[in-house]
């Protein structure tokens, strides 16, 4: 069965209150085609795990501005004063993860792992409300794992297999989202034929990408 669909079948696999993932870096390797194209459905109440919340005007940014995310799981929001806005009004829920123990959580969720141990953040008010594990006695929060219903990639090049390349740096958080997700799309510049990308240039395997759409 092809993996190509077009942007309206993609945007079906999403529905009101799911957890979707979305790749990106202040929207450099963010999917927008398929944003735009939520946005335009105006699904309600998702939970958006992301590095950021881009721009008002880019990126899952629009998502927020649109007031279609109930809770937002992200590592900064300082380039979108309305996420700031939202959040301080007590009109979305903002959960502030430091970036590295945030990839880190999906890479757990992609592993199929309890969680992950970290320094980051002991002694102050992320360790609120986590448990603390001393090991060799240095302690340590216990950051829980990352998993979503759909995740959305961007991607340079696709084949038929859905084997993904990524140009420079907007590879950044999208290989380890599109392993912690049930169904996981791709925005992609460029279809080619199964065998055309070498092995070696491969970031992630087609094995976890379920959809393929064609920006």
């Amino acid at each position: 069965m092809s993996k190509i669909i077009n942007i309206e079948q993609a945007v079906e696999k999403v529905q009101d209150s799911f957890v979707v993932m979305i790749g990106g870096f202040l929207a450099n390797g963010t999917p927008e085609k398929l944003i735009d194209a939520l946005v335009n459905k105006e699904y309600k109440e998702l939970t958006v795990i992301a590095n950021d919340t881009g721009y008002p005007d880019r990126g899952i940014g629009k998502l927020i501005v649109n007031r279609q995310v109930k809770k937002a799981i992200v590592s900064h929001v300082g380039t979108n004063p309305e996420t700031g806005r939202q959040m301080n009004a007590n009109e979305m829920e903002v959960e502030l993860s430091p970036q590295g123990t945030l990839i880190e959580r999906i890479r757990s969720g992609g592993a199929g792992l309890g969680g992950v141990l970290t320094a980051t953040g002991v002694g102050t008010i992320v360790a609120e409300g986590k448990p603390t594990i001393s090991i060799d006695g240095q302690n340590f929060l216990l950051e829980k794992p990352l998993r979503a219903n759909v995740a959305l990639v961007k991607a340079n090049k696709a084949d038929m297999e859905g084997n993904l390349v990524f140009r420079r740096s907007t590879r950044n958080f999208n290989p380890v989202i599109a392993t912690a997700a049930d169904v996981v799309i791709a925005e992609v510049d460029t279809i080619v034929a199964a065998g055309e990308i070498d092995p070696d240039e491969v970031m992630v395997p087609g094995i976890f990408v379920d959809y393929i759409v064609q920006a």
